[in-house]
């Protein structure tokens, strides 16, 4: 699964295949880049998995000059992206204890599940107190 959340509106912009290859995270770049106005810069904070920084990869950026940006977190840094928390809370809510018969149920479930937290998205507030005394 390849997933982004949009910090402004708290929206899910999920895909899931069975590879996580350069071709697919193409195919996610494509999805965000039609559902993102085309006046906004599309910032990406993610990990340096190969896909990520691949020739193919660097070649569709080269063909949609200054659309996106990456941020890339330190390696052991996946803490750092959100989207890693909402995949750790997808398998301990939506996916857990759940029986299924085929992959294609799964996936069903999966982007059913996703367009339910789309239904009514959460916002995430980054806070950060560095006068508490309590810490």
């Amino acid at each position: 699964m390849l997933a982004g959340i949009n910090l402004h509106d708290g929206k899910i912009y999920p895909i899931v295949r069975k590879q996580h290859r350069s071709r697919e995270f193409i195919e996610f770049l494509n999805l965000i880049d039609e559902e993102i106005p085309a006046h906004l810069k599309i910032r990406v904070i993610l990990d340096n998995h190969s896909a990520h920084v691949s020739k193919e990869t660097q070649a569709y950026l080269l063909s949609k000059p200054n659309r996106f940006e990456f941020v890339f977190t330190p390696k052991h840094g996946s803490w750092l992206n959100l989207i890693e928390m909402f995949f750790s809370k997808l398998a301990r809510s939506l996916l857990s204890h759940i029986r299924v018969q085929t992959k294609e149920e799964l996936i069903k479930r999966i982007y059913k599940g996703i367009e339910e937290i789309n239904a009514n998205p959460v916002v995430f507030k980054w806070k950060y107190k560095l006068d508490d005394k309590s810490i």
